[in-house]
């Protein structure tokens, strides 16, 4: 897949986030790298900034927040479920200061394939940052489904 395709699909996936809750972010910003940090190579997604329910009196004239969508690891996690009947097997050390890694990504999603599944993919690592964005904790978003 394309680094435009993949584009295309983190931008329908911001689409898909209800207007109710895009008119509450504040101050973020979205990319899309192809690899993530180096000694991170699982990371499918990494938020970094100061979440909506830290910010108070003092937040001003910073810098937006950015979440980060790679693609690299995203298409190479699609690629080994889509081999492996859907078995991801080892792959991360967890999820740590934001981020959203292929070890914690929802579990049961058997059956998924190709485009499918970096669609499905796409879409739960934009969901995991934008909560991020919200205070939501990792704790949280794996008992919600978004881990």
């Amino acid at each position: 897949m394309t680094r435009e395709e993949f584009e295309e699909l983190v931008a329908e996936a911001l689409d898909r986030i209800p207007p109710e809750l895009t008119r509450l972010m504040d101050n973020v910003a979205v990319f899309v790298e192809d690899e993530p940090p180096a000694g991170e190579p699982e990371l499918l997604g990494l938020y970094e900034g100061t979440p909506l329910t830290e910010r108070g009196e003092w937040y001003a004239g910073v810098l937006p927040d950015r979440i980060t969508v790679y693609r690299g690891p995203t298409l190479r996690m699609v690629e080994r479920e889509t081999a492996t009947g859907g078995d991801r097997g080892a792959v991360g050390a967890g999820d740590a200061g934001g981020g959203h890694e292929a070890e914690n990504s929802r579990e049961g999603r058997e059956g998924r394939n190709g485009r499918e599944g970096v669609v499905e993919e796409v879409e739960i690592t934009v969901v995991h940052e934008i909560a991020h964005h919200f205070g939501i904790d990792d704790e949280r978003l794996h008992a919600l489904g978004y881990g």
